[in-house]
């Protein structure tokens, strides 16, 4: 009876006593509005350029944390805080029910969300307080060895022939583990960089709370997912942004599934965006946990609900591209896309075999809210990777499908510079092969861009009086307008991407005309000098492929 009645008392004291994913949201920022008037305070010059490129505004979803909240909240009994969000105003807690309630009575929490859906807290209705200011290559031949179907198929090899590599746009990856990456060959080139500085930029383990970001988590997944973009071996490999520069994000915990990993997720994303990243990309979702109070519902996949997915949105409206693996579970009970690839704006893409055939695990759309996901497919199924040890292999899933389609995006921002991540997205939906006609599991189809490859084209448009240069893409040709109140010659050089110099000429009257159709395809830069204007843009010279 004795043992009966201990273990009635240790039952009851383990149920007061369980732990409790939430997340506690504040109610504002007291200091935002000092620090958006200086934003180059909390934010790099990079994300401030590529904001102001996009006309994309600094507001207070950009300001930290408050610290003497944060502080407060560590402090109380019997909670412990695991993760911040600055966009979403909120910590991410562990501790029990009761402990965690009673932080609704500190004056600065507006709300508090459980994890667990059968726990409910009620609270007043969340109001947004957000207040903002206005915020003013060389050609390369790749041999793509094993890779080359997966990389023809989208497309991309005919914008890396004229020197579209990616090279200039940096890619966040945001996985489960990265080691080998620095010591697998295949990487070389990221890690020690063509001038020694290295294109891989920096990263962080938010899982062990490490700079450490090789460190043996006990996954390879993201070092596998990583070379779809990024490796190059010699006659075997080439990723689709094999010059992009990258950030490397753990968030994945491989030893178990929780709320967590949804807050560390967008912890990296924010880390990304205040690092001016232009790409974010991951080959994560979520659904179902090791505890199932906390599993998610297909009605929860709607692009509102899940954290992850809230944080994705933003993320998207902060001006970078995000592109989410749309999940492997086509074949399950559960056949859906996973969050955040339900996020709106976010690039979900599905997979398909190496004949262009979906693959029976990509998994279906739409959301629950009725949009076609995923946006976009690449081959998934039989795709090649390189691994930890430089060996490359096949594998399967959405994972590697969608890093395949952010290098391609990297390649394409590349190409067409003064689009905004919204365009860029466009333009990998409305060229997919079915857009006009999308499908549940196979969203708008393979995507493929080579009829997106610029001809004779600028980086930026020249229309500073006196001067206009105008393009003839029919004739490779460009005229160089002198107005008639122009004063003294222009003088135009166009040097190659080795620094050759391939065209010299003086402009003294108006409407002279330049040809190019002796230079082979490729980027140039295009220098000009008309009193006291000098200024360089590039110059890309190609073909329509077909």
């Amino acid at each position: 009876m004795r043992f009966c009645i201990s273990c009635i008392i240790f039952t009851f004291c383990h149920v007061i006593m369980a732990q409790e994913h939430a997340w506690v949201f504040f109610k504002d920022k007291p200091n935002a509005s000092s620090l958006l008037e200086k934003p180059e305070f909390i934010l790099t010059e990079r994300a401030l350029d590529r904001r102001s490129q996009q006309n994309i505004q600094v507001n207070e979803q950009d300001v930290p944390l408050t610290p003497s909240y944060v502080v407060a909240i560590a402090n109380a009994t019997g909670v412990m805080v695991k993760a911040r969000s600055k966009w979403l105003n909120a910590l991410h807690v562990v501790g029990t029910q009761t402990a965690i309630t009673s932080l609704l009575d500190f004056s600065f929490v507006e709300h508090i969300e459980f994890a667990n859906k059968n726990i409910e807290v009620v609270t007043p209705a969340v109001t947004s307080k957000a207040r903002t200011i206005e915020k003013l290559h060389s050609k390369l031949e790749y041999n793509y060895g094993r890779a080359n179907n997966q990389i023809t198929m989208l497309g991309v090899d005919a914008f890396h022939s004229v020197g579209f590599n990616g090279k200039g746009y940096q890619i966040a990856v945001i996985d489960g583990g990265f080691f080998g990456v620095n010591t697998a060959g295949a990487f070389g080139h990221l890690v020690d960089g063509d001038t020694g500085n290295g294109e891989i930029l920096g990263g962080y383990d938010y899982v062990s709370q490490s700079s450490n970001f090789y460190v043996n988590t006990g996954s390879t997944h993201g070092t596998q997912v990583l070379s779809t973009m990024g490796a190059i071996k010699e006659n075997e490999f080439v990723g689709t942004a094999p010059k992009a520069s990258f950030y490397l994000f753990v968030t994945e915990d491989v030893a178990r599934e929780t709320p967590l990993e949804e807050s560390l997720w967008v912890q990296a994303a924010e880390k990304a965006d205040s690092l001016g990243v232009d790409i974010l990309n991951t080959s994560l979702g979520y659904n179902q946990f090791d505890e199932s109070k906390y599993n998610y519902t297909y009605e929860d996949m709607d692009g509102k609900t899940t954290f992850i997915t809230r944080g994705a949105a933003i993320a998207a409206e902060k001006g970078m591209v995000v592109v989410n693996s749309a999940g492997n579970s086509g074949n399950n009970p559960w056949k859906y896309i996973t969050a955040p690839a339900d996020a709106a704006n976010v690039i979900a893409v599905g997979a398909v075999n190496p004949n262009e055939s979906i693959t029976s695990f990509s998994s279906f759309g739409p959301t629950s809210d009725g949009r076609t996901k995923p946006e976009t497919l690449a081959q998934g199924g039989g795709v090649y990777v390189v691994d930890e040890n430089n060996t490359v292999k096949t594998s399967n899933g959405t994972s590697f499908s969608g890093p395949m389609i952010a290098g391609v995006v990297a390649c394409l921002w590349q190409a067409f510079p003064t689009k905004t991540s919204l365009e860029i997205r466009q333009m990998i939906v409305e060229n997919s092969k079915n857009y006009l006609s999308p499908t549940s599991q196979g969203g708008y189809g393979v995507l493929n861009v080579s009829n997106l490859l610029p001809s004779l084209s600028l980086s930026e448009d020249v229309t500073e009086p006196p001067l206009m240069f105008k393009i003839d893409e029919m004739n490779n040709t460009f005229s160089f307008l002198l107005l008639e109140d122009a004063d003294g010659p222009l003088v135009v050089n166009v040097y190659s991407n080795t620094g050759n110099l391939v065209i010299n000429k003086v402009i003294t009257e108006n409407n002279s005309q330049v040809s190019f159709d002796h230079l082979a395809n490729g980027i140039y830069y295009l220098k000009y000098s008309y009193k006291n204007i000098n200024k360089t843009i590039h110059l890309v010279k190609g073909v329509y492929a077909k």
